[in-house]
């Protein structure tokens, strides 16, 4: 059936949608934008659900995902749809204006086309579908919350929430890039670091200084090339440090640090190394400085995983579907495999393989983010003959 995206519509969805307030854990107003947009295509209340995983998440989120589903016109799978709802800090206040080809901020903000561009992508799939009754499988479209602090949403979804959907499209990312098959995992991880207290000026021989236990980790971590980015040999990957906190006054000898930082890698076994590596480290670090009577320090370390590294296969019927699809919406029928985690990690975790592509944004997380709309519209358009390839 032919069909062209209504792409004064696409635009205005977009603008719309980045004028809306949504960080991380406090998307209630851009998920309202979205579910009036939904409605007033055509979308039946009885399809969409609200605060989807809310009791999985942070307490401090005030929703959960927004998930609709929407019957197929035709017997075959499922296909999921998914954006993230949630924009970074420096987007805080940011209006959208246009000029020529691109959306930019009006002011000293970023613009929070991450991940804003993605879901009016979205919507304006499911618009073009619905009010042109275009023939379609069974459609899942998640709107996630939490990605930018770590994924939250796509972790607390459940494949039956989405109706078990046999593959997804993720729309995400920043610049122009192909079909992304594959991502690296990350290692989140926790220092608690104990020395001794004393009075800083009558007996700093006795002190045991946790603060100085974690300088002397962190320098020989970076001295031996387990800082930053990390090629030892097979090894490869990337490690920093977070956050560093400790100490109550400045005459004490601090006795207690709290340093987090992350590891990441492509291989599973790389990212169990660099992480034992730090641990090492640190232990080893606390033993060696002692004070005048030969006590040392400790160090608790704990690692979480945040997400696991994924990569597909070109012979996987979500990537052949992109392929297939690509060139028909104007974009090159090119596959990536990219060094940063995104909701489609929790999502082939979960067992739902997941391609993800871009939707015109540039310099995300950036004061000089933009929209290129062409871009925007070629995502619009492949979006929508994703979602009707029968």
């Amino acid at each position: 059936m032919e069909y062209s995206i209504d792409e004064n519509s696409a635009v205005q969805n977009l603008m719309d949608l980045l004028a809306a307030d949504g960080p991380s854990g406090g998307e209630g107003p851009v998920a309202d934008v979205v579910k009036q947009k939904l409605l007033a295509a055509g979308c039946q209340s009885k399809w969409i659900r609200e605060n989807a995983g809310l009791r999985r998440l942070p307490k401090d989120f005030t929703i959960g995902n927004l998930i609709v589903k929407i019957p197929g016109t035709a017997r075959a799978p499922r296909i999921m749809f998914s954006a993230h709802l949630d924009t970074v800090p420096i987007c805080r206040g940011a209006i959208p204006i246009r000029k020529g080809d691109r959306i930019l901020p009006k002011g000293r903000t970023g613009l929070g086309g991450d991940n804003r561009a993605s879901v009016a992508a979205v919507v304006t799939m499911a618009q073009t579908i619905l009010q042109n009754n275009l023939p379609h499988p069974p459609l899942t479209l998640l709107f996630t919350v939490g990605e930018e602090n770590g994924l939250h949403g796509s972790k607390a979804f459940r494949p039956s929430e989405g109706g078990h959907p046999v593959m997804c499209f993720n729309l995400d990312g920043s610049g122009e890039r192909g079909g992304v098959i594959g991502a690296l995992g990350a290692v989140r991880w926790i220092a608690e670091i104990h020395g001794k207290s004393v009075h800083a000026a009558i007996n700093p021989e006795g002190g045991v200084s946790a603060a100085v236990i974690a300088a002397n980790a962190i320098a020989s971590l970076k001295a031996d090339g387990w800082f930053g980015r990390i090629d030892k040999m097979s090894c490869k990957g990337t490690a920093n440090v977070g956050t560093m906190v400790g100490g109550e006054v400045d005459n004490q000898v601090m006795d207690r640090m709290t340093v987090t930082g992350e590891c990441r890698s492509h291989s599973s076994a790389a990212l169990k190394k660099i992480s034992n590596v730090w641990k090492k480290t640190f232990e080893k670090a606390a033993r060696e400085l002692k004070n005048n009577q030969g006590e040392c320090g400790s160090v608790e370390f704990f690692t979480a995983s945040d997400y696991r590294s994924f990569r597909l296969k070109k012979s996987e019927p979500v990537v052949k579907r992109f392929l297939r699809a690509a060139p028909q919406a104007g974009r090159k029928a090119d596959t990536e495999v990219i060094s940063a985690g995104l909701d489609a990690n929790s999502l082939n975790e979960k067992g739902i393989p997941t391609v993800t592509f871009d939707a015109g944004n540039c310099h995300a997380h950036d004061l000089n983010e933009y929209v290129e709309i062409p871009r925007y519209l070629e995502a619009c358009n492949l979006t929508t003959v994703l979602a009707t390839e029968i």
